[in-house]
């Protein structure tokens, strides 16, 4: 299984990359060379820190190559932001775009009586029918940490409650989407992760 990793410099790697190598997944980082996104049999893009870095994906043209990918039916998963990059936007970065798969946009949380950023494990609702969760049992956790989210919709796999119901993965046809951390969460986490190495174009 060939994976190409997404590097848009605004994030480490290196525990990505650690944990698809121990389930056996080949990886291919590229943070400009478009043909390792041509190549791929499985895209992921790790994301951490302001949804503005992902500028970096247009102005190397990256953003073109993986919704040419998608549109080919190779299996793409956004992680943290990279979740939040297949919406519309975010209104962390209202002037920049997302690549819109989704056509809704991200918001932070409301100011209340819980703290902002929410960071830590929190427990998973996934709703039926979800490959990205097959095998995954309602109240697991996962470790989250991020300011803004995506709204609960019909692509949403799964939700989480923190201050208010949000989604905590989206998935539709060959794109998937988790705003938790999968390489941070333990056996549920590589199960999350071994459920999209293992799904059919």
């Amino acid at each position: 299984m060939r994976v190409t990793v997404i590097d848009y410099k605004a994030g480490n790697l290196t525990s990505v990359l650690k944990t698809l190598h121990h389930l056996g997944a080949e990886t291919q980082v590229t943070d400009g060379d478009l043909s390792l996104v041509g190549s791929a049999e499985r895209i992921v893009l790790p994301g951490v820190g302001h949804f503005a870095a992902t500028e970096r994906l247009d102005s190397t043209g990256l953003t073109g190559a993986i919704r040419a990918a998608i549109a080919h039916g190779v299996p793409f998963l956004g992680i943290c932001v990279g979740m939040q990059w297949l919406y519309a936007g975010s209104t962390e970065a209202p002037s920049q775009p997302g690549l819109g798969f989704f056509s809704e946009t991200c918001t932070r949380f409301p100011e209340g009586h819980e703290k902002v950023p929410h960071v830590g494990w929190n427990s998973l609702e996934p709703l039926p029918g979800s490959r990205l969760f097959a095998g995954i049992e309602p109240g697991e956790y996962v470790y989250f940490t991020h300011s803004f989210k995506g709204p609960v919709t019909q692509d949403t796999a799964a939700t989480t409650h923190y201050i208010e119901p949000f989604a905590a993965a989206v998935e539709r046809n060959n794109v998937f989407g988790v705003q938790f951390h999968p390489e941070k969460s333990g056996a549920t986490g590589l199960k999350i992760l071994k459920n999209f190495l293992e799904v059919s174009r």
